[in-house]
This record gives C-alpha cells, sequence and structure tokens, in this order.
C-alpha cells in the first residue's frame, strides 16, 4: 500500500521529444529545472494524484535474458545510486523515450525526470523515480490590461488536474526489477507506453494473486453458478468468496471451495473451468498464496451485488454484512400469480 503525502521532490529535470517518424525534433535541457516554493506543491500533485486515485496494480522491469541488458532498469539503478547524477541520467532516459516514438499516433510532449524522497510503500520509506509525459494541450484564457480595456488572449497550456502519462519506479525489490506503478490516460498507445519504452510485466505478489483469483471467481460465479442455479446464488457465492478471503491471511482452494460451495456438485464445474480460463486469468498455479487485504478491500467495491428483475426492482445485497443475503432473503414460486418472489425479512427501515 503506497502513501504520496510526505513524498519530496529532490531534482526535476524537463525535456521534450516529438515524434521520431514523423521527423519531430528532440529538446534536451542543460541543467535541472529549480522549482519555486510555490510550484512545488502543484507539480507534485500534478504527478502524483493519478496514482493515489488508481487501483494499485504493480509491474516490474523484464528481460528475456538477464535485467542487466534492460536500459531503463540500469538507468534507474545509476539514479538511485547517484541521486546527484539525476539530471544527467535524465537524458539517456528522455533519449530512449525518443527512440520509441516512432508509430504515427504517438504524441510529442514534455517529459520530466523527478527524483522522490520519502515515498511510503508498505510502511516502509524509499526513493522513486518518476517519468511523466504531458501531450494534450488545452486551451485557456489570459487576460491583460491595455489602456481602458480589458484585451482576452487565447493560450495553450497543460491541464494540471490530470497526467497524460507516468511511471513510478520505487527503490525495492531490484533483484525483480523493482515495483513500478504506471498511469496511462491515453490508451491508444498503451503497447509504445508499457511495452516498449517500460518493458514491464506484471509484479506477481500477494496483491497480484489475490486479484486475479477474485476476478477469476466472479466470472465462474457468472458463467457457471447463474446457469446452474439463479441470480441469488451467483450473488451468494461471490458473497462467501469475498467473506472466506476477507476471514484468512493464506488462501487455500480445498479449505475455500469446502466454505463456499453451496453445491458440492459444482465442485468439478469448478476445476474444469479453472483449466479452460487458467491461462486467461493467470491462476493455472494458484492454489496457496498468501491473502492482500488491500485488494480484497478493493474488489469488493467493484463486485456487483445487485439482483436486478423484470418487474423494474432491484434487490441490493451488502458484501460487508455479507450473511445478509442468505439470512433474510428466501426465493420461491407463487402458483397464482405463475410467477418467482423473493421474501425480504427485516425489523425497520434504515434512513438515507
Amino acid at each position: 500500500m503506497i502513501n504520496l503525502f510526505s513524498a519530496q521532490i529532490e531534482s526535476m529535470s524537463i525535456h521534450r521529444v516529438g515524434n521520431k517518424s514523423r521527423n519531430e525534433s528532440l529538446f534536451i535541457s542543460e541543467e535541472p529545472h529549480e522549482l519555486s516554493d510555490e510550484l512545488k506543491p502543484l507539480i507534485k500533485e500534478y504527478f502524483l494524484k493519478s496514482f493515489r486515485d488508481k487501483e494499485e496494480n504493480y509491474y516490474h522491469f523484464v528481460h528475456d535474458n538477464d535485467l542487466e541488458f534492460h536500459q531503463l532498469f540500469s538507468l534507474t539503478t545509476d539514479i538511485f545510486n547517484n541521486p546527484s547524477e539525476s539530471h544527467s541520467i535524465s537524458k539517456k532516459i528522455t533519449r530512449l523515450l525518443f527512440e520509441e516514438s516512432k508509430h504515427q499516433h504517438i504524441k510529442g510532449g514534455e517529459v520530466y525526470v523527478v527524483y522522490f524522497e520519502n515515498m511510503l510503500l508498505d510502511n516502509e520509506k524509499v526513493s522513486a523515480v518518476g517519468i511523466f509525459k504531458s501531450e494534450l494541450k488545452h486551451d485557456f484564457l489570459q487576460f491583460e490590461e491595455k489602456q481602458n480595456n480589458l484585451d482576452l488572449i487565447l493560450q495553450q497550456g497543460v491541464y494540471l488536474n490530470k497526467l497524460d502519462k507516468g511511471a513510478l519506479i520505487f527503490n525495492t525489490e531490484k533483484e525483480n526489477g523493482y515495483k513500478i506503478l504506471s498511469v496511462d490516460s491515453n490508451k491508444y498507445d498503451t503497447k509504445y507506453w508499457l511495452e516498449q519504452f517500460l518493458q514491464v510485466d506484471f509484479f506477481e505478489d500477494e496483491n497480484f494473486y489475490t486479484k486475479k483469483y477474485l476476478k477469476f471467481c466472479e466470472n465462474f460465479a457468472k458463467d457457471v453458478v447463474l446457469p446452474a442455479e439463479d441470480k441469488q446464488q451467483e450473488v451468494l457465492f461471490m458473497n462467501k468468496a469475498m467473506n472466506h478471503f476477507a476471514s484468512n491471511d493464506n488462501f487455500n482452494e480445498q479449505n475455500f471451495l469446502k466454505d463456499v460451495l453451496e453445491n458440492p456438485a459444482l465442485e468439478p464445474e469448478f476445476q474444469n473451468y479453472k483449466t479452460e480460463k487458467a491461462p486467461k486469468y493467470k491462476v493455472e498455479d494458484l492454489s496457496d498464496f498468501p491473502i492482500s487485504n488491500t485488494a480484497v478491500t478493493a474488489a469488493r467495491k467493484k463486485i456487483k451485488s445487485v439482483i436486478n428483475l423484470d418487474t423494474n426492482v432491484q434487490i441490493k445485497m451488502d458484501f460487508v454484512k455479507g450473511d445478509s443475503a442468505e439470512k433474510f432473503i428466501e426465493k420461491g414460486w407463487d402458483e397464482d400469480r405463475q410467477m418467482f418472489y423473493y421474501l425480504v425479512y427485516f425489523n425497520k427501515e434504515e434512513k438515507s
């Protein structure tokens, strides 16, 4: 889990890359940029806001042969080893990005290479290297007094509320290619940023395993439990799955299945589905792993716990108080109306 509140910008370099395939230029600044006290909090917020608002999906540098041949890994390591050399190393990083700016859709823009101190990652203080890029320019108005009139001037600039591209490389797990967070608001050129420039893959830790397994369970509930049972059982399955993950520190698949499968006949279906869908969800070898509470909390917010009925009625179940769907809702069949019904028990209506 990250905390960016106490992060401090120790140095920042600004350069500009164009699109190489369109013969656009590369501009390298001779000196690092000295941020004023007024600008420093605004720029820090611009760089880091998107990472606070984003789910923590970590990456790490990867190379087919050895990490020592990964250029960006080596350059980042050089900054961590010699922070005073950050600006000269930032020039090499920017040239590396320029070399990958070949596709016609890639936009030019400003590149910021920033060295941070006092990042908090899993309650441990670490340094970090940030590589950010601003691509889109937005119109804004400036006003100028001219004699007795106020003149209107149209200009273009960077919108500080939204970062176009960014990567935070944390000085931890070096032997595994560091832990990295990435932001990319322009999805049309994701390969350029993630695969060609950063050259990263998912960092497979407890956070990764927990997210992947819960996502796999969510789709098993939709594709297998729902057709075999009904919507209530689909929701109940995910309800129990979430409660199992929330109440255990370590995951064991056999214990999980005993705990969450209401219908034992679905266990072979579960194993078949896992074999069939394993490559998609990366769960083929997952049967025991430590559980990430952060990932469970994030998953709770995303999973839909609503039964939508064709009578324009919705029944929403609470995943925090997980036994509500099982204890206080009954499904039945009304012979007179020839319709299904849900019977809901309660003591009083809560004030909204």
